[in-house]
């Protein structure tokens, strides 16, 4: 099953920081970028977040999942989708947490 645009425009609406997030098709599937930098995968109609330690403190206890068979684990997103605020707030500090990134993307 491959992920509908409409899933992925969402998402991209939900996180709120406008022209600093884009989104490229890639196998039926989406990247998810910040700045420029994948920062996540949209697979299958579902957001896969890049792991980070700083992401799970605010998930607590995040779960996990293969965004596509032979992947290693990601933060599956699910029940955040609906809350802008934390879906901004767990996008920067996955971005803040990856290598080569500023430490204060606002």
């Amino acid at each position: 099953m491959s992920t509908r645009l409409g899933t992925v425009q969402y998402i991209a609406d939900q996180v709120g920081l406008g022209p600093r997030v884009a989104y490229r098709r890639m196998f039926g599937e989406f990247a998810l970028y910040l700045d420029g930098v994948v920062i996540a995968f949209v697979c299958d109609d579902q957001l896969f977040l890049k792991p980070t330690e700083q992401a799970a403190r605010v998930l607590g206890t995040p779960k996990r999942a293969p965004p596509y068979p032979g992947a290693k684990d990601y933060f599956l997103v699910t029940d955040e989708l609906d809350d802008p605020e934390l879906l901004r707030e767990l996008v920067l500090l996955t971005a803040r947490a990856l290598p080569g990134q500023t430490k204060n993307p606002a």
